[in-house]
């Protein structure tokens, strides 16, 4: 089953890049930020399907420490990455509905590399943060994690020493990220939102057509995201399901909704 959803997650995001990169006419910045979130979606789901998928196969559960180090880098810099660029297209889809006589100019070329490329500086910032203070810890406790992949408060629980400290920093960072996106995004939709009403009827549904697929992706991978990491450092027996969600359907589901 798994490996059916990794291959669609494949198959999906690889036919919306190919397509924006060879078609003349998906030149605008809403192609290039979304060809940009299917190559992210592509690696954020390899570092943890690959492994799941390969687990679930040969019945081989370890990971060495490297590895799992590596796994929750690559985890947290694109999943941070992804949170960023969907900002950054939330601001097109408000400019191209807010400011469409001025669209061409605010969004030219230029300004999209930069803004890709702060989408991409702020998930590193936000990964080396999550796993810095993580790396130097000691581990000489258990060595089992009750989970699928390696994360970051199950990580915690096998530290021994005291983590109140770590474990404020992690809960900060992550929550803080991911909860003050969230609030952007529906600010920005509601400012969306509002200005519909000045549309005649064919505008407002082609607003919400262009937008609609916006929303729903970030809807499905910001509530889970707010409910993993807005909270003390604790597991509950739900995030393993909530883990799946985010790490794998989510990035399935992606290139349906944007394609549709």
């Amino acid at each position: 089953m798994f490996l059916f959803f990794y291959i669609l997650t494949m198959v999906g995001n690889l036919l919306i890049i190919v397509t924006v990169t060879v078609s003349r006419t998906l030149d605008s910045p809403m192609y290039f930020f979304l060809s940009n979130l299917s190559l992210i979606d592509i690696v954020y789901s390899s570092s943890i399907s690959a492994k799941l998928i390969s687990d679930l196969f040969f019945g081989r559960t370890i990971i060495s420490f490297r590895v799992c180090m590596l796994q929750l880098l690559t985890e947290h810099l694109f999943g941070g990455s992804e949170v960023f660029l969907l900002l950054v297209m939330a601001c097109d889809c408000y400019v191209a509905i807010c400011k469409p006589l001025h669209y061409l100019v605010l969004m030219r070329q230029c300004v999209c590399v930069v803004l890709l490329a702060v989408s991409w500086a702020g998930g590193f910032l936000h990964s080396i943060i999550q796993l810095s203070p993580v790396y130097g810890l000691p581990f000489c406790g258990p060595n089992v994690i009750d989970h699928f992949m390696c994360d970051m408060y199950l990580l915690l629980k096998l530290v021994c020493t005291d983590t109140h400290v770590v474990d404020l920093l992690v809960v900060s960072n992550g929550g803080l990220v991911s909860s003050t996106a969230f609030v952007l995004l529906l600010l920005s939709h509601g400012a969306m939102f509002h200005s519909l009403k000045n549309l005649s009827q064919e505008g407002r549904w082609r607003a919400l057509s262009t937008c609609g697929s916006h929303i729903t992706v970030v809807v499905l991978f910001f509530v889970p995201c707010i409910f993993m990491y807005v909270r003390p450092a604790k597991t509950f027996p739900i995030d393993k399901s909530l883990s799946v969600f985010y790490t794998v359907i989510t990035p399935m589901l992606n290139p349906l909704i944007y394609t549709l």
